[in-house]
């Protein structure tokens, strides 16, 4: 194999892999109803399926319309011990989740909350990656 070909090649392998499985960690919690007026849409409304980021996300409303697969991956130890469903969710920034009073890196609208963990848990860890 010449230099050129095993260049190519390690450049196609590179690209193949880095979109494999990478996901941020952070934690979860939910809010209720009504989900208008947000921060990125005023008073139109964008569904069920979506969030409210943290200042780790939000990046000055930089992350309003940005889409993430979310998976509860564990309990924070203030609610139920094994909150998890199995199954992941995809939301879409709409609401900003300002400091102090958020607890979470993604706040979750209480629907997508509840396909990922049961809402008894109010809290839990994820794994989050933009899509």
């Amino acid at each position: 194999m010449g230099a050129g070909t095993l260049f190519l090649f390690i450049v196609c392998i590179t690209k193949c892999l880095s979109p494999v499985a990478y996901a941020d960690q952070g934690y979860g919690k939910y809010y209720t109803p009504p989900y208008v007026p947000s921060a990125c849409y005023g008073y139109q409304d964008e569904g069920d399926m979506i969030g409210a980021a943290s200042d780790t996300l939000w990046n000055g409303g930089a992350a309003c319309g940005s889409m993430y697969s979310i998976t509860c991956i564990g309990a924070t130890n203030q609610g139920v011990l094994q909150p998890c469903t199995g199954q992941s969710v995809t939301i879409k920034i709409v609401d900003y989740c300002p400091p102090p009073g958020c607890q979470a890196t993604i706040d979750l609208s209480q629907e997508s909350f509840a396909i990922i963990a049961d809402l008894n848990a109010g809290k839990i860890v994820i794994e989050y990656n933009q899509v």
